[in-house]
């Protein structure tokens, strides 16, 4: 079957998404934005062709891509990018070239939109957090008026936590409309809870092949508006609760053939809507890999690759990998240009060798909500975990 896949190339250990359809007898077809000349080795053994379309973001050169595929290769089974920025073109591709092998235009506002998002969530009865879609500000205060300050606001359809607020008084709900766009946003009650995912790689009939969990202590809104250091983990074993309402919101959602980064709050106290504390509500769901190199981190604690598991999945709709009992913890730390650590990167290096996974810079279309410089370690307990963070992070 022809696979195509949309910006192949990024980010760079993407090209094992290529190499794992091809080792499974997919046709492998991709478009991109770089030039082929820049592409890696990697990229280029993997992909049976590439197209190379500068003008990605202008959907008619998507199109035109796609149907020079169409035309050379005969019928296109598959189009996917595994990326957050392209999953409205996926669909409107697979949508205008009769692709049935993934979510189509009219469904992907229910994988997009915030707001809508919650009546899948509630559909798997996942508590969600009060909210109202805004466009002035008489109505936001009407909302707060209900809910009471700190709340939430952030773009109803948005990557990460771009133009996304905590807002604690009035003056800083007015000052937010004085620099508000024309983008639909969305406000919520302020959730005090930890940050917890349900990563994993669903089959044909929305049943979960394959997950893993990361806690994020470092909210991304404050990475981004704050400019703070970014510090995440996966865990070596999802919690039983977790699992649970992670499934059942799988199955409300649909979630056919896919990569998905469901993300919850459990609680730090009770809440009068949404339960004891320790309990879990919903944030929101993307369906694609969790961002960066996050793939690497659950290939790490898992001792398996989540690339060829999707790869399974896509080609005979199960997984036929072999996942080991053992695992581990892995963490991601990263740091800003901008600061001065007290550890230099040779410290780092020589301390963490034997456990290092990667470090590496992030390119800068991400760095802005994840760091400049990251260090990637598996580690065997909670308390190395920490000890990481806090020798790669320390500052002067």
């Amino acid at each position: 079957m022809n696979f195509v896949l949309i910006s192949p190339q990024f980010p760079k250990t993407y090209w094992k998404f290529s190499q794992a359809l091809k080792q499974n007898g997919f046709t492998v077809l991709g478009i991109g934005d770089s030039p082929y000349n820049q592409l890696s080795d990697e990229v280029k053994t993997n992909l049976t062709e590439y197209y190379f379309c500068p003008g990605m973001t202008d959907y008619r050169e998507l199109f035109r891509a796609m149907a020079f595929f169409s035309y050379k290769y005969g019928k296109i089974d598959w189009v996917e990018s595994n990326n957050e920025f392209w999953l409205q073109m996926d669909a409107s591709l697979r949508t205008d070239f009769n692709i049935t092998t993934g979510i189509q235009a009219a469904e992907i506002r229910k994988y997009k939109s915030k707001a809508e998002m919650k009546k899948y969530y509630q559909l798997a009865k996942v508590p969600t957090a009060r909210f109202q879609l805004i466009e002035d500000f008489p109505i936001a205060k009407e909302f707060v008026a209900t809910v009471g300050y700190p709340v939430f606001i952030k773009p109803d359809v948005g990557v990460g936590a771009v133009s996304s607020f905590k807002i604690e008084n009035e003056t800083q709900l007015q000052n937010f409309f004085k620099i508000k766009n024309d983008s639909q946003y969305i406000i919520e009650e302020f959730i005090d809870g930890a940050i917890v995912s349900f990563d994993g790689i669903a089959d044909s009939h929305s049943n979960v092949v394959f997950c893993s969990t990361h806690e994020f202590p470092v909210p991304n809104s404050d990475v981004v508006n704050n400019l703070e250091d970014d510090f995440y983990f996966t865990l070596p074993i999802v919690p039983p609760d977790l699992e649970a309402v992670g499934r059942a919101t799988i199955k409300a959602f649909q979630v056919q053939k896919r990569f998905f980064h469901l993300e919850f709050f459990r609680l730090n106290k009770d809440h009068e809507h949404l339960g004891l504390k320790g309990t879990i509500c919903a944030l929101e769901a993307n369906m694609r890999p969790a961002g960066g190199y996050t793939p690497e981190m659950i290939n790490a604690s898992r001792g398996t690759s989540c690339y060829r598991i999707w790869a399974d999945v896509m080609a005979f709709d199960e997984n036929r990998q072999l996942i080991p009992n053992q695992r581990f913890f892995c963490a991601e730390a990263a740091r800003r240009d901008k600061y001065t650590y007290l550890r230099t990167h040779e410290e780092i290096i020589a301390k963490y060798k034997d456990s290092l996974v990667m470090a590496d810079r992030y390119p800068p279309v991400i760095n802005v909500g994840m760091g400049d410089q990251f260090y990637i370690v598996k580690l065997e307990n909670h308390l190395q975990v920490e000890e990481f963070r806090n020798f790669v992070l320390a500052k002067k």
